[in-house]
């Protein structure tokens, strides 16, 4: 990997439609994003929904990339894929056909008004963790400094 390529993890959600085939669909887009390769896949995860609970269960999974691109880039990225495949913003944490967000991007902590790396509150989260573990179980959060495996296994 060269100085300038980041490896990073993509958390993606959907619980309306063709849940698989939205995942699916957001992972072949990411295949075709210059600066972004997608190296593997976690497997999909059936989950109830947090927040917002009247609403169909959600299946997630997290992709891990190697990029060329900026997290503020990435993040357009995302909002962009989340755009294409149709995501309508109206009920925080409410149903949505498709949901990217920036996990972990190498060791890098960014806190500013429009971007948040490490995602805040995927400490918390198992419907994060689980697939992100089954990826990379022993990589360190640079927040917290407990691994991935560690974080699931006080939540779980």
């Amino acid at each position: 990997m060269g100085i300038d390529e980041m490896t990073a993890y993509i958390g993606i959600g959907s619980n309306l439609g063709d849940r698989e085939e939205n995942l699916n669909k957001a992972i072949n887009t990411l295949t075709r994003v210059n600066g972004i390769e997608v190296l593997r896949t976690s497997q999909f995860y059936d989950t109830a929904p947090i927040g917002y609970t009247d609403q169909p269960n959600f299946l997630n999974g997290v992709v891990e990339i190697k990029t060329k691109l900026a997290p503020c880039t990435l993040l357009k990225v995302c909002h962009q894929i989340e755009d294409e495949l149709k995501r309508v913003h109206t009920i925080k944490w409410g149903p949505r056909t498709i949901d990217l967000d920036i996990l972990l991007y190498g060791n890098v902590v960014i806190n500013e008004e429009n971007i948040v790396i490490p995602h805040p509150g995927m400490n918390e989260r198992k419907f994060v963790l689980e697939p992100l573990s089954e990826l990379i179980p022993n990589i360190v959060h640079p927040v917290t400094n407990s691994t991935i495996h560690e974080m699931l296994i006080k939540i779980s």
